[in-house]
């Protein structure tokens, strides 16, 4: 692979393999980076309504703990 390389312009390295890869590959590297995006999303989504839903807890164990004092 080396070899074939070697022999050729700089141009077809940089320029037109890449440009190969991703008209073949493109939909493919969408469909992953789209994938991953809404996976972190929903991550995301989850960490909030969590920490949301100890939030309240909290805020209502503490405010029922508080009127017990009386």
């Amino acid at each position: 692979m080396r070899e074939i390389f070697a022999g050729m312009p700089w141009w077809v390295k940089w320029i037109a393999v890449p440009v190969v890869a991703i008209f073949v590959f493109g939909g493919l590297i969408a469909s992953v980076v789209g994938f991953v995006i809404g996976l972190l999303f929903k991550v995301l989504v989850f960490v909030v309504l969590v920490g949301g839903l100890i939030f309240v807890i909290r805020k209502f164990m503490s405010s029922s703990s508080s009127r017990g004092d009386w």
